[in-house]
C-alpha cells in the first residue's frame, strides 16, 4: 500500500485557493480507516485523527479521552499510522491532534514522527487543557502540574516555524483562543463552542445554533486582529447537521468547518442501527 503524500506547500496552496474562490475549507475527524475513506471520497479538505475520535469508534464519548485510560499520542500515532493512512488516496490532508502536555515525550519526536508517517499537519487537541473549565478545583491543579496552554502554543510555534508543518490551532474558551492566535499564529484556527448535541453519547449544553453563530463570531472578530491570515472555522455545540453548518457558514465570517461526530458517529449510528432492525424484522416463511 503506497498513500500520496502531500507536501505542506501543496496544502497550503490548495487551502489558499479555496478561501479565494470562497469555498468552505471542511477538516473532518475519522476514528477508522473506513471512515475516513469516505470521508476523502466525499471531498473533505483534512482528516483529523485522534484518541477521541478513535474512542468515539468504540462506542465512548469522545471526552473519555479526557481520562486517563490510555496513552493518547501513541495511541494516535498507531492508529493513524496503520488504519487511516493506508485507506487514503492523498486527496486530503491528514492532521494528527497530539496532547503536547504529554510529560513522558519530546514533541518534536512526536512530530517528526509525524512527518515521517506523511502526517504534514497536527493540532492542539489531543486532548488540551481547554477542554477543562477554567474556573474549576481540577483545571487548577492540572495546571499547577504543569499542564498549560502554553506548552500546547509551545507545539504549535515548534511545528510550523520549525518543522515546515501545518499547524491548526483549537479552544474552547475565548481566552485560550486569543492567546493561540496572538502567540501561535496557526494556518487554521477553529473555535470550538462545545461537545457536539445528538446521539447516544452527545451532550447538549442548551446553545442554540443562533447563540453558536454569535458566540464564533465573535472569537473570530477577534482573533482576525491578532492573526489576519488564519484561516478560521467552526465547531461543535448546536451545528449538528448541514443546515446548521449552512447557518453558520451564512451568519459568521469564517472560512469553513471542522465536522466530527456528524459525519462519523451520527451517521454510524443511524445507519447500522437501522439496517440492523431491518435485518432483525426478518421471519421464517410460515
Amino acid at each position: 500500500m503506497i498513500t500520496k503524500r502531500l507536501t505542506t506547500a501543496e496544502i497550503l496552496a490548495n487551502l489558499k485557493a479555496k478561501v479565494e474562490a470562497r469555498i468552505p475549507i471542511m477538516i473532518s475527524s475519522a476514528g477508522s480507516g473506513l471512515v475516513a475513506k469516505l470521508q476523502e471520497a466525499a471531498g473533505t479538505d483534512c482528516i483529523n485523527t485522534f484518541s477521541g475520535a478513535r474512542l468515539r469508534a468504540n462506542g465512548m464519548g469522545t471526552m473519555s479521552m479526557m481520562w486517563p485510560i490510555l496513552d493518547s499520542n501513541k495511541q494516535t500515532l498507531d492508529y493513524t499510522r496503520e488504519d487511516i493512512m493506508p485507506a487514503l488516496e492523498g486527496k486530503a490532508f491528514v492532521c494528527a491532534c497530539l496532547n503536547a502536555n504529554d510529560p513522558l515525550k519530546d514533541m518534536r519526536m512526536v512530530l517528526q514522527q509525524c512527518k515521517d508517517m506523511g502526517v504534514m499537519s497536527v493540532s492542539n487537541i489531543g486532548p488540551s487543557i481547554s477542554y477543562v473549565d477554567h474556573d474549576s478545583e481540577i483545571f487548577k491543579v492540572m495546571t499547577s502540574a504543569g499542564i498549560t496552554i502554553q506548552n500546547e502554543i509551545d507545539m504549535l510555534i515548534l511545528a510550523k516555524e520549525e518543522m515546515d508543518m501545518v499547524s491548526i490551532g483549537l479552544a474552547f474558551t475565548e481566552e485560550d483562543s486569543y492567546a493561540i492566535c496572538e502567540q501561535a499564529k496557526p494556518h487554521i484556527f477553529c473555535y470550538h463552542a462545545g461537545t457536539t448535541k445528538g446521539g447516544i453519547k452527545g451532550y447538549d449544553n442548551g446553545m442554540t445554533i443562533e447563540e453558536t453563530a454569535e458566540q464564533t463570531e465573535k472569537v473570530y472578530q477577534k482573533c482576525r486582529e491578532l492573526s489576519p491570515d488564519t484561516i478560521l472555522v467552526a465547531h461543535g455545540a448546536a451545528m449538528e447537521t448541514p443546515d446548521e453548518a449552512q447557518y453558520m457558514l451564512n451568519h459568521t465570517s469564517g472560512h469553513g468547518f471542522w465536522t466530527g461526530s456528524s459525519t462519523e458517529r451520527l451517521p454510524i449510528e443511524r445507519a447500522v442501527s437501522a439496517a440492523a432492525q431491518e435485518f432483525r424484522g426478518l421471519t421464517f416463511e410460515k
